[in-house]
């Protein structure tokens, strides 16, 4: 059958279209994205913005027409931290769904866990033994760990790439430099909320495997020297620590717009390099974790896994 998975995130929208059924490794048939920038429409009142809210509504329009388009027997549409956040992200996706009849399924950061988690097992297999998970989004840090397809622990913070820009690196929004001052501001932020985490992650047991997932941590590999896309989905890539550490040092002495110019880098993203780069490395750091392997699926493909799964029960 063909699904269609549609991603409301924190930057991007994200529509994922596969032929795929029980038992079968889901085949990509269509990809489509649209760069709304959803959390950079929430104020400092909490509210999403008229503009936001247009902007997510004519792309999710856009993804039905392309959803339609393809032959999907099946759609389901999610929304993560961005909508689930804004104080009127319900009336938001109320009224997207009387306007489109798309009902946006709205997850929980923990929920974001176990769907990534699920997704990076399949790929992994059973022989990868006890599976550590980060993911790092737009508005949120994803942290999971366990031996099964459910994670013994399944954690969300507040640490997302984009969010922490934001945050404490404002100048990088308009393409300046980082401030390395609130650069470590931000390592002692992403410190603080980690150390709690980290000792209910180490309580589950050690790691055989560390994976890690989502566009930020595929753009560190590129940038640490991992093959690029053209080289395949099954090309082995990994980050390690040291590289980490000495890109931290690299990209908080470069403007943003420079960095868009770099092999990897997507220009409506380079601007979160230096934050999401603190914050893994701050994670791997606290988790004792030298190097991740990189994994090519993650919540889309948790989704998809999960839908296939209740199907086949049913």
């Amino acid at each position: 059958m063909r699904l269609g998975v549609l991603d409301v995130g924190s930057n991007t929208v994200h529509l994922l279209v596969v032929d795929a059924h029980r038992g079968a490794h889901p085949t990509p048939m269509h990809d489509d994205r649209w760069a709304v920038r959803l959390a950079e429409h929430v104020g400092p009142d909490d509210l999403l913005s008229r503009a936001g809210e247009k902007a997510l509504l004519e792309s999710v329009e856009d993804a039905c027409r392309q959803a339609e388009k393809q032959g999907c027997d099946d759609f389901m549409a999610l929304a993560t931290s961005a909508i689930r956040e804004a104080r009127n992200g319900q009336d938001v996706l109320d009224r997207i769904r009387r306007t489109t009849g798309v009902e946006l399924q709205v997850l929980t950061g923990e929920d974001e866990a176990r769907l990534t988690f699920l997704a990076v097992r399949r790929w992994f297999g059973w022989s990868a033994g006890r599976l550590l998970v980060l993911d790092i989004g737009g508005g949120s840090l994803e942290l999971a760990v366990g031996m099964d397809e459910l994670p013994d622990v399944a954690l969300s913070l507040p640490l997302g790439a984009g969010r922490m820009t934001r945050r404490f690196l404002p100048d990088a929004l308009s393409g300046g430099r980082p401030d390395l001052a609130a650069l470590e501001a931000l390592e002692q932020h992403a410190t603080a909320l980690l150390e709690p985490a980290v000792t209910r992650l180490r309580a589950a047991g050690p790691p055989d495997l560390v994976a890690a997932t989502s566009k930020t941590f595929r753009t560190l590999a590129r940038l640490g020297g991992a093959a690029p896309s053209s080289a395949g989905i099954r090309t082995p890539r990994e980050l390690s620590l040291t590289g980490l550490d000495q890109l931290v040092r690299f990209v908080s002495r470069i403007e943003s717009g420079a960095l868009a110019e770099l092999p990897g880098v997507s220009a409506n993203r380079a601007h979160q390099v230096p934050a999401g780069a603190t914050v893994a490395a701050a994670s791997m750091r606290l988790l004792d974790v030298p190097f991740v392997r990189i994994c090519p699926w993650a919540l889309r493909e948790g989704v998809i896994l999960r839908r296939l799964d209740s199907l086949e029960g049913a």
